[in-house]
């Protein structure tokens, strides 16, 4: 009995598919990107904090998405990296780590829409109300609005997990890159069918919820800017847009295709591919459309690198 119990906490997990004469550069490559990410996300928050000048906002409300995107790559990219010189027999974690793990990679993925709603909000305010931005956007108002994107997504995800790890398992494959929901669940032999009813629940508010917000936010941003007789602030006001919703944009298709993938089971391989360039491709580069395309941040970074003052 306790072979048993000791043999179904520890699982066996699929990781990354890759050849052995593809073993060498996977893992570079990989390497090379977490890296870059936690760099360019973790240098883009140091930068805002210690730059009095940077201390505004739309900035401040920035460091969220560094943060999370250095959290949510730290997640799962470590783990992978780990399991590529690992044959797949040989590649084991403990359940209790796989539900952190999934939690972590959930957690990730919500809160980067509930960010990204309050970005939104900022830039609503700002170009819709300038007036009483000062007075709306307090240190305040920041502190709020970034304490609430993290506690909605995390209560959300707790849910999400807790449905699945209170259920027994019969099974201890996990046929996927890393841990997440659907793993866990899968390890069950009882009716899952509350798990698929939430599951799919939370993802369709979480998605509909920030579309419907951003879509209607940008759409009056962008009516104001065409609207208006400065076309120089417009201009920038409209760049400034342009760079939340290309962040938005990627994140939400390459999350959007894991949901539809989930339900295909012939195009597994297709949706363990997307599931890792989800925690991969947005943290690489949300840091640089941030740190590239808006003005103060490129200007800080350029003194740096060269010792202008």
């Amino acid at each position: 009995m306790l072979n048993k119990t000791l043999s179904m906490d520890v699982l066996q997990l699929e990781g990354i598919k890759v050849s052995p004469q593809s073993s060498v550069p996977t893992f570079i490559l990989l390497l090379l990107i977490y890296i870059f990410i936690m760099v360019s996300n973790l240098g883009l928050v140091v930068l805002i904090s210690t730059e009095k000048s940077l201390h505004q906002p739309m900035y401040l409300l920035f460091c969220n998405m560094s943060i999370n995107d250095a959290f949510g790559a730290t997640s799962i990219i470590p783990h992978v990296l780990s399991g590529v010189f690992t044959p797949v027999t040989q590649r084991y974690i403990h359940y209790y780590e796989c539900v952190v793990q999934a939690f972590c990679a959930h957690f990730h993925g919500a809160v980067s829409h509930t960010v990204l709603m309050i970005m939104a909000f900022d830039r609503y305010v700002a170009i819709c109300n300038p007036l009483r931005y000062a007075t709306i956007m307090t240190s305040r108002m920041v502190l709020r609005l970034s304490v609430s994107a993290w506690t909605v997504a995390f209560l959300l995800i707790l849910i999400l997990v807790g449905l699945s790890a209170r259920l027994s398992r019969c099974r201890r494959v996990v046929n996927n890159p890393f841990c997440d929901n659907a793993s866990l669940f899968k390890l069950s032999c009882e009716n899952v069918l509350i798990n698929h009813v939430y599951g799919l629940g939370s993802a369709a508010v979480i998605l509909s919820v920030s579309l419907c917000s951003v879509t209607l936010t940008y759409l009056r941003i962008a009516i104001v800017c065409l609207s208006g007789n400065n076309k120089a602030v417009n201009s920038k006001a409209l760049q400034t847009c342009a760079t939340h919703l290309t962040v938005y944009v990627i994140m939400f298709v390459s999350g959007f295709i894991i949901i539809i993938l989930h339900r295909f089971q012939n195009l597994s391989d297709h949706r363990k591919l997307a599931s890792i360039l989800f925690h991969v491709v947005p943290p690489a580069m949300n840091a640089v459309i941030y740190g590239l395309q808006i003005k103060a941040v490129r200007q800080k970074i350029i003194i740096i690198f060269t010792g202008t003052w």
